[in-house]
C-alpha cells in the first residue's frame, strides 16, 4: 500500500469557463426576475384597451395639392 495520494481522484478546480457559465446563469436569472416584476407592474393596463383614445392629426384641406 502506498501512502501517496493518487492523482486520479483529485477534484480539479473550476476553470474560468465554468465560472463564466455560472455568472451568466445568475445574471439571466436576475434579468428574468426583473422582467417578471416589470410585467406585474404594467399588467393591469396591458389588456385594458377600452380607455385608449387614439389621437388623430387632421390636415387642412387647403394645404393639399391636387396636381
Amino acid at each position: 500500500m502506498s501512502t501517496q495520494l493518487s492523482t486520479e481522484n483529485r477534484k480539479q478546480p473550476p476553470s474560468i469557463y465554468t465560472v463564466m457559465l455560472f455568472l451568466s446563469m445568475i445574471f439571466l436569472l436576475i434579468a428574468v426576475i426583473a422582467m417578471i416584476i416589470e410585467l406585474r407592474r404594467w399588467q393591469p393596463d396591458y389588456y385594458r384597451t377600452n380607455t385608449a383614445r387614439p389621437s388623430v392629426m387632421l390636415m387642412p384641406a387647403d394645404d393639399v395639392f391636387y396636381g
